[in-house]
């Protein structure tokens, strides 16, 4: 049986390759560590190093999640480079950009799902757990996991009984950096849509800082009268950032929608 040549040896698949095959693991390795110890004992190089699977643009693996944790200041830092940003990184290309996104998700999704419980919103598999937003700190517990370190903002409507449990969650709006275009009737029809009893709204700041503006305070006003005009009252609005949550009922700006109905 003739022997195979150098030229003509079988390639495999980079993509097949063991993970130290990209670049040495120094011995143990993440995927050591991980079966031996757990996730849990894996800092945050040596997880992106297990998402990636393979080095690429000359750098091992492990050289490759670090470079890409350091550029962008951390995950919060890949997750906001989204697709196409960490697409365009020597080394990590669409396939690898899609994997590391898709686990930040997951790993958004459980932490949210843990907090939270999971009430219908639109994008999960439709279940409705019975869940409270009785308070401020209902509220704030559900919406700063999903919203706070987002860099464009989003409002939400959260329709609830007449006990305050939770009907579903709706996403109203999403818009840029400098704010949105939502009308009062825009969440009013979504509420009436879930047959709600009340409602609160939810919108995030990306600015980080939570403190409501004059725009806040007017959309507020104009929602807390439409909502009494249809007999559906606003029980809240609340503003998330990544420094924190600001309550409008708290503070006194929630008007109790006696005036004439202003739902434009």
């Amino acid at each position: 049986m003739p022997s195979l040549s150098p030229t003509s040896s079988p390639t495999r698949d980079p993509a097949l390759l063991p993970l130290a095959a990209s670049g040495p693991l120094d011995g143990d390795g993440p995927r050591e560590r991980a079966a031996s110890l757990g996730l849990e004992a894996l800092g945050d190089e040596d997880l992106l190093a297990l998402v990636l699977g393979t080095g690429g643009g000359g750098e091992s693996v492990r050289l490759l999640a670090t470079r890409l944790l350091d550029d962008a200041g951390g995950l919060l830092g890949l997750v906001r480079r989204g697709p196409g940003g960490l697409a365009q990184e020597r080394g990590v290309g669409q396939v690898k950009a899609l994997r590391i996104l898709a686990g930040c998700e997951l790993g958004r999704r459980a932490h949210t799902r843990e907090l939270t419980g999971a009430i219908h919103d639109g994008s999960t598999d439709g279940e409705t757990r019975a869940r409270r937003f009785a308070d401020f700190e209902q509220v704030a517990a559900w919406a700063r996991p999903r919203l706070g370190a987002l860099e464009h903002e989003e409002l939400w409507l959260l329709a609830v009984d007449g006990r305050q449990g939770a009907r579903a969650a709706r996403r109203i709006a999403a818009g840029g950096i400098h704010g949105l275009h939502v009308s009062a009737r825009d969440v009013l029809r979504a509420a009436l849509r879930e047959a709600a009893s009340a409602f609160l709204v939810v919108h995030n700041h990306p600015s980080g800082d939570p403190t409501p503006s004059a725009a806040d305070l007017d959309f507020t006003a104009r929602l807390a009268r439409a909502g009494h005009a249809v007999g559906m009252p606003l029980l809240d609005h609340v503003i998330v950032a990544r420094d924190g949550a600001t309550s409008l009922l708290a503070q006194g700006l929630v008007p109790d929608g006696d005036e004439s109905d202003g739902s434009d």
